[in-house]
């Protein structure tokens, strides 16, 4: 009599795995971002840090996530990693799960909400779907998703905590720092978050001015046009054409006659 196949085992290591704890920067570095929108610190990086926008808000339209990311990676259909990780997790981390944009199961739902929310968790990012949403609104609790199911998931591995994932297309390590808001979810790598912060403050000096000055009128886009001009782009102006004569219809032929 065969036994269950060998392939079927779960096999420590890469895969399935827990690490208890990342590399954590100062609070107030983290802190330093609550001013500033998503947009703004998506164009300071490039545009290449902000997740696809499949991943958005799912709860309150108020609802912003500022903190640290505990990353987990599930199998699709699974959450027994999002579980582990609700131990793991410390007050204020944004946890967020790798289920490869997976649309066969929801990765969490109201309960793992209400767990989430106790242990004093930031909010959750998901590569992925939940359920339960109507349970889930009245919570007050950020999560962010690719949308709803009400095939709720599996309980038995495999998954990693705090390795380095994907979401949304961009990877994500253990300590990056998550912005997320109605408008976008970015991810800032850590060794960049101080030198990041003093941009986004000397950016933002500059738009408060700029702005100013739009709202009271006084702008130009001559730049736009000297865009245009450095790559040669042809601007074709209207011809003045002479205006066609109509024709004269029978009744005016006859009062001209006359």
């Amino acid at each position: 009599m065969s036994s269950r196949p060998r392939s079927a085992e779960m096999h420590p290591g890469p895969g399935f795995r827990v690490k208890l704890d990342f590399d954590r920067c100062e609070p107030e570095i983290v802190q330093g971002f609550q001013r500033f929108p998503t947009p703004d610190i998506s164009d300071q990086l490039n545009r290449l840090y902000a997740v696809d926008s499949s991943i958005r808000l799912m709860t309150a339209d108020h609802h912003r996530l500022c903190g640290r990311a505990l990353t987990v990676k599930v199998f699709p259909g699974d959450n027994l990693m999002v579980h582990k990780a609700l131990d793991v997790a410390k007050p204020g981390d944004v946890v967020v799960v790798d289920a490869g944009g997976s649309h066969s199961n929801a990765v969490l739902g109201d309960i793992i909400c209400r767990k989430a929310k106790h242990r004093q968790i930031g909010g959750f990012v998901i590569d992925g779907l939940i359920r339960d949403v109507p349970e889930i609104l009245p919570l007050d609790f950020p999560v962010f998703a690719q949308g709803t199911t009400a095939i709720g998931p599996l309980h038995r591995g495999p998954g990693e905590i705090n390795f380095p994932i994907c979401c949304g297309g961009v990877v994500t390590n253990p300590g990056d720092i998550i912005v997320a808001d109605s408008a976008a979810v970015v991810i800032v790598p850590q060794e960049f978050a101080m030198e990041l912060l003093q941009k986004l403050k000397s950016h933002q000096a500059r738009m408060e001015t700029y702005v100013e000055a739009v709202d009271r009128g006084e702008f130009s886009n001559d730049w736009v046009d000297g865009v245009l001009r450095e790559n040669h782009c042809p601007i074709i102006h209207p011809v003045d054409r002479p205006q066609a004569i109509a024709p004269q219809s029978a009744l005016e032929e006859d009062v001209v006659e006359t």
